[in-house]
């Protein structure tokens, strides 16, 4: 089987699994939500929540995303089905980019989902460019899914796995929860001075770095697992 073949089966796997019980999606989803809620009702004026509602967005989405994550390899290290896929045999970096690939995908439907609800609970309207709005989400959600996928295979099997996962991501998706943040408020407020575009840029870096470094550290990880 070739490598995009392997990449397009392991996707078809978790896609199909998630549409049978997607019970991670609606997790993340309501995890957000509730974020989304506490923070707006404990808010003192409209105008505060308003300058808020970007930076929240991506801290729920931050929050939510180290569950979704800390599951994603369940079903693979279940009675060794890992090292089944490992040796059927299916390319380290195909099976990191294909589940890289299915947690961006979960993200952004999250994502997007929560954007409605977003703009109705912080009365804010979109001021900016809708297609920057739907690239921001994109390039947000891959930048925290690229390391957050690597590192969930690490700690899948340690002990502490659900508070050692989060320590080890937080600090490395930093500046592309802070890239988004800002994007994501410029857009909803306006950019007159044009800023949204260099923000984007930096996610696009961040993305690149991630995507590119992380499938090679899979692959020796799973070797060395």
């Amino acid at each position: 089987m070739s490598w995009f073949r392997q990449l397009g089966a392991v996707i078809a796997k978790d896609v199909l699994v998630e549409l049978r019980s997607p019970t991670r999606v609606s997790g993340l989803f309501f995890y957000g939500l509730a974020l989304l809620l506490l923070v707006a009702f404990a808010s003192n004026t409209t105008d505060i929540m308003r300058k808020q509602a970007g930076g929240i967005l991506w801290i729920g989405m931050l929050l939510a995303s180290t569950r979704s994550f800390d599951q994603s390899f369940g079903a693979e290290f279940e009675e060794g089905a890992m090292e089944g896929l490992v040796l059927w045999p299916v390319h380290p970096v195909a099976l990191y980019y294909g589940k890289a690939i299915s947690n961006s995908f979960i993200l952004v439907v999250v994502a997007a989902a929560l954007m409605p609800l977003l703009v109705a609970l912080y009365d804010v309207s979109i001021r900016g460019d809708i297609g920057a709005l739907a690239l921001n989400l994109l390039l947000g959600c891959t930048a925290l899914a690229a390391p957050g996928t690597l590192l969930a295979l690490i700690t899948t099997q340690a002990r502490g796995a659900s508070v050692l996962l989060p320590l080890l991501l937080f600090p490395t998706v930093v500046p592309a929860v802070l890239a988004a943040s800002r994007a994501t408020t410029l857009i909803i407020e306006g950019d007159p001075m044009g800023q949204v575009g260099a923000w984007l840029w930096v996610l696009a870096a961040v993305n690149l770095l991630h995507w590119s470094i992380s499938g090679v550290l899979f692959a020796k990880a799973v070797e060395d697992g």
